[in-house]
C-alpha cells in the first residue's frame, strides 16, 4: 500500500489544468502528482518544472530525454519511473529497436555514439556515490553543446527527486504504465514491486 494515498484529479482545479500535460505524455495523470496535491504548491512547481525541464529544445530530443530518464531510474532502481519514462519514450517516437535494446544501450547498433555518451552520463549521475568523471565529461562534449547538457542534467536531477518520491511512497504503478513496463522490460527482469498497490 502506498504510504500516502493520491487524491482525485478533481481536488486541486489548478493542478488539473496543469496535468493535462500528463496526458500526452503518459495518457494518465500520474499518482505522484495526484499524491504531491496533499500540498498543492509542490504539485504545480512539480509540473511546472517537468515541462520545462522535458521540452524538446533541439538535439536532444523528447524521446532521448525519456531514454535518459529510464537510465536515470534503473540506475537508482525505481520500477515505477523505469515504467513511466519507458511509455513515455515510446509515445514520443523512441525507434522501436531502441524500446526493445534500452537495456543494451551500450553495445546496441540502434545507440548513436552520442546517444550513448548521453546514457552513460545519465547512468553516472544517477549513481550513489556519483560517478561522473573526465571521459563521460570529454565524451560529452565530443557530440554535445553546454546547453545540451544542461537539459540532460535537468532530466536526470528531475528524474533522482521522482526516484526518491516514488520508491519512499511506494506509489501505486498505473495500468498504461504497467502495459509499457512489461512490454519492453519484463523479459529482462521488471515488476511491480512495492508498487502494486497492495503492499508497502
Amino acid at each position: 500500500m502506498a504510504l500516502v494515498q493520491p487524491l482525485s484529479p478533481e481536488h486541486d482545479a489548478e493542478t488539473k489544468e496543469l496535468a493535462e500535460f500528463f496526458n500526452e505524455t503518459l495518457g494518465f495523470c500520474p499518482n505522484s502528482v495526484l499524491t504531491m496535491q496533499h500540498r498543492p504548491a509542490i504539485s504545480k512547481a512539480f509540473i511546472n518544472l517537468n515541462k520545462a525541464v522535458m521540452a524538446n529544445e533541439g538535439r536532444v530530443s523528447s524521446a532521448l530525454k525519456r531514454m535518459i530518464a529510464w537510465v536515470s531510474s534503473n540506475a537508482t532502481g525505481c520500477r515505477y519511473c523505469q515504467a513511466h519514462a519507458i511509455r513515455a519514450a515510446e509515445r514520443y517516437g523512441a525507434k522501436q529497436e531502441q524500446l526493445d535494446n534500452i537495456w543494451e544501450y551500450r553495445t546496441h547498433s540502434a545507440f548513436s555514439t552520442a546517444e550513448k555518451a548521453a546514457l552513460d552520463f545519465a547512468l553516472a549521475a544517477s549513481q550513489v556515490p556519483n560517478t561522473v568523471n573526465a571521459d563521460i565529461e570529454n565524451r560529452l562534449h565530443q557530440h554535445w553543446n553546454d546547453g545540451e547538457i544542461v537539459e540532460m542534467m535537468g532530466v536526470i536531477s528531475l528524474f533522482g527527486y521522482l526516484n526518491r518520491w516514488n520508491d519512499s511512497m511506494g506509489t501505486t504503478i498505473e495500468d498504461g504504465a504497467i502495459e509499457s513496463a512489461e512490454k519492453y522490460l519484463g523479459e529482462v527482469g521488471w515488476q511491480k514491486g512495492k508498487h502494486d498497490g497492495s503492499k508497502y
